[in-house]
């Protein structure tokens, strides 16, 4: 039976990668900072759990003991885990290495190569250190998700103003899309191509104001709709589409099927 190691599976992709690999029969650990009780919605039946910190090395030569492969859905979006990521990464691909672990697949962002926001310069930082492994490894960058702009519109209707960025379009996908690509790519047939990018996308490419719309109305919530500009790195990479990728329309949960499913988004 193949061992998967999940890194950062209790979060939004990792719990989704978790639950697909278990019910596809294949024996699963999970390293996190923290991991969850069982009572918690991150936590799955059938998961092995082990607490492991990419800052410092601590546990993972026991997190990975076994795995075959590992899937990196670990986020580093603020202090000290952001200014580390990259170097989280390194720590985690050497022990993998050193537990004899196949191939290692990661968790990244559509063109974070070329952002100067501090996120997605964490993103690329990773990326090229994956492309220096001695394992076979696979980026997988994705478009945004659904939750960031559920997460934006939430907020905002607390004030009754939902802002829209001017210029901005969005092929927002789901978790659980991105999760299944994550596993088919770690299971797949060893390659000769020792490090591989791939990029992936949601099923629909919108304008702000348009899924802003369908927020609204998915959710019952009132607010007036009001454009603004976005300034800054990011504001540059949307108004360049930077974050869109046509051809590439992988996810096919679209934004209206997803939020019909999360009663939190309500």
């Amino acid at each position: 039976m193949t061992t998967v190691c999940v890194a950062g599976g209790t979060g939004q992709v990792g719990r989704e990668v978790v639950r697909l690999a278990l019910d596809a029969g294949l024996d699963v650990t999970v390293l996190s900072r923290r991991p969850p009780s069982g009572t918690s919605p991150a936590h799955h039946d059938g998961a092995r759990y082990f607490q492991a910190d990419v800052t410092t090395g601590a546990g993972l030569a026991e997190a990975l003991h076994g795995a075959d492969v590992v899937i990196d859905c670990l986020e580093g979006q603020f202090g000290k885990a952001l200014k580390n990521f990259a170097d989280g990464g390194a720590r985690l691909l050497a022990a993998a290495s050193g537990a004899g672990v196949r191939k290692a697949v990661v968790l990244s962002i559509i063109n974070c190569d070329q952002s100067n926001a501090a996120f997605y310069v964490s993103k690329a930082d990773k990326e090229r250190v994956y492309a220096n492994s001695a394992l076979e490894t696979v980026v997988v960058r994705a478009t945004q998700f659904h939750s960031l702009l559920t997460a934006v519109f939430q907020a905002a209707a607390k004030i009754r103003l939902i802002p829209v960025f001017k210029g901005a379009r969005f092929q927002t996908i789901s978790p659980l899309d991105v999760a299944s690509e994550l596993l088919a790519e770690a299971m797949g047939e060893p390659s000769a191509e020792r490090h591989r990018t791939r990029t992936i996308g949601g099923p629909d490419i919108r304008t702000v104001r348009e899924l802003a719309e369908i927020w609204l109305k998915a959710t019952g919530r009132s607010g007036r709709i009001v454009e603004v500009p976005l300034p800054g790195a990011m504001g540059k990479y949307l108004r360049n589409g930077l974050n869109l990728v046509p051809s590439q329309r992988t996810g096919t949960d679209t934004f209206e099927s997803w939020l019909a499913k999360r009663e939190d988004s309500l």
